[in-house]
């Protein structure tokens, strides 16, 4: 099924604008996250705590919903979903 994901701001810098990922059915976000963690350098540090712990400030988002508010990492995908990854937004 195919996946499309949108980086943000910092995390764009690490995995570029946007990309389609072909993920195999009933996949979930956790699995997306650990195919793009292992395949870009520097984006398990900048999305995950030591103990594997999305970081706090991080915001994951399947369809413009924040994954904390469904099932977090466990979150199932469906074909044509978008996932977004986003750092905090700050303004003043």
């Amino acid at each position: 099924m195919l996946i499309h994901v949108r980086a943000f701001a910092s995390f764009r810098e690490i995995l570029g604008k946007e990309t389609d990922l072909d993920l195999e059915e009933a996949s979930k976000v956790g699995d997306l996250l650990e195919i793009l963690v292992s395949s870009h350098q520097g984006l398990g540090p900048a999305i995950f705590e030591e103990d594997g712990r999305v970081r706090e400030y991080v915001i994951i988002m399947r369809n413009r919903e924040r994954i904390d508010s469904l099932e977090g990492l466990a979150t199932v995908l469906e074909e044509g979903d978008e996932v977004a990854i986003l750092p905090p937004v700050a303004g003043g």
